[in-house]
């Protein structure tokens, strides 16, 4: 398959220069980036692996890569579904019984005992599309009762993920079943906490832990050598420094460091929301592996029919527009990944993929196969899109002549 975009040598060489000069004004200490068009792929590293560190950044650095964890989830997922192990429309309760005979609150605000029964139960299909009715909260940390009581389990489904949340996935779907949804199944779109139940539903399926099925179902098959949930003393070398603005001051504070961080070890709890690691080749193959109809080489990790599924627009227009801090105009969500909305305008946001936290962008337009990747470790606290990723997606647009992937 050919692809209808080209990429341009002038069209890189201003990409390069717009994201240098975020290095050169400290906004991060360095990144790698990639655009493809086809079977043209161009990589690009400048800076370092930290503001101390002569290190300079290059193919083979390690990002902590967030929410782009939450594409990979939903992937190892699929592989289940179509081996007929599990449904879309099937029920969870069998093998994550915690969270069966859910209540629902009454309001937003209402106390903890203050609930309905839920309309059905929870399905597969709600974790991938994040329709679970449990999710992230848009108010400050201890409006409502149910923030506070999901800090107090230190669930970090509600707040921010670091430090990660110090449990087994047992302990943690356990504490997550105490609580009461905040809407019923099906009916909001809630941010992040689905992939990180689909996490265990898929462990519990298989009987493996989850980063042994990821393994061997997609990262030994797709060459992804250095994507896991933690960083070996071996590659610690490789491993850049991930940094968060201040709030107030907007300076830069070490947020995990390259060395002794929480990537240093396997974590008690792998969580599927945004808990690995990996490099911009890694990405790529997982990215590629979806321009290429679920196939990378001779090998197949999806069937076509099942990438169709993922990168089709399950949101109503109502669910989507009431989460504007996550969606961008034009963009809806899939199967466990952001894809284009329905209506989507021209120009709009186009492409699966998704964003992490920790300042990583990622969009693949499978009809055109260009892709976009840029991996940072400057982290991202607003929810407008940060000047980087505005920069990245402006330069992809100019390189390979399309707005179709642009943010």
């Amino acid at each position: 398959m050919m692809s209808d975009a080209a990429i341009s040598t002038a069209g890189m060489a201003s990409l390069h220069d717009r994201m240098e000069r975020h290095v050169r004004d400290k906004r991060m200490p360095g990144l790698v980036a990639l655009v493809a068009a086809g079977d043209d792929v161009r990589f690009d590293a400048i800076g370092t692996l930290a503001f101390d560190s002569d290190t300079p950044m290059a193919r083979d650095t390690i990002f902590r890569i967030a929410s782009l964890t939450k594409a990979v989830i939903a992937v190892a997922a699929m592989t289940l579904v179509e081996e007929g192990k599990i449904r879309l429309a099937d029920s969870i309760d069998p093998h994550i019984p915690e969270l069966a005979d859910r209540k629902v609150l009454r309001t937003i605000g209402s106390a903890l005992d203050d609930t309905v029964p839920a309309h059905r139960a929870i399905t597969v299909e709600d974790l991938l599309t994040f329709r679970l009715g449990f999710g992230s909260v848009m108010a400050p940390p201890g409006t409502y009762p149910i923030q506070v009581e999901e800090e107090r389990l230190q669930l970090k489904t509600l707040v921010a993920p670091w430090p990660p949340a110090p449990h087994t996935p047992d302990s943690w779907i356990a504490a997550l079943g105490s609580l009461p949804l905040i809407a019923q199944p099906g009916e909001q779109w809630m941010y992040n906490t689905g992939a990180a139940v689909l996490g265990v539903l898929v462990a519990r399926v298989t009987g493996q832990p989850i980063e042994q099925y990821m393994r061997e179902r997609i990262f030994d098959p797709l060459g992804m050598a250095d994507t896991s949930f933690s960083v070996p003393v071996t590659n610690m070398d490789r491993f850049a420094t991930a940094y968060m603005p201040d709030l107030v001051t907007g300076e830069l504070d070490v947020l995990d460091a390259g060395r002794g961080g929480y990537w240093a070890q396997p974590p008690t709890f792998p969580d599927c929301s945004g808990g690995l690691v990996s490099t911009i080749d890694d990405v790529w193959a997982f990215a590629s592996m979806l321009v290429n109809g679920g196939a990378h080489g001779s090998v197949r990790v999806l069937q076509s029919e099942t990438l169709r599924a993922i990168a089709a627009d399950q949101l109503t227009r109502g669910q989507r527009e009431a989460v504007p801090m996550f969606l961008q105009p034009g963009e809806s969500w899939g199967l466990g990944m952001a894809v284009p909305a329905n209506d989507a305008q021209p120009g709009q946001a186009r492409g699966v993929g998704w964003d992490g936290g920790t300042g990583c962008t990622w969009r693949s337009d499978l009809g055109r196969r260009v892709t976009g990747i840029l991996l940072t470790q400057r982290a991202v606290n607003s929810p407008e899109p940060p000047p980087h990723y505005v920069d990245f997606w402006r330069g992809v647009g100019e390189a390979t002549g399309t707005v179709s992937v642009r943010r």
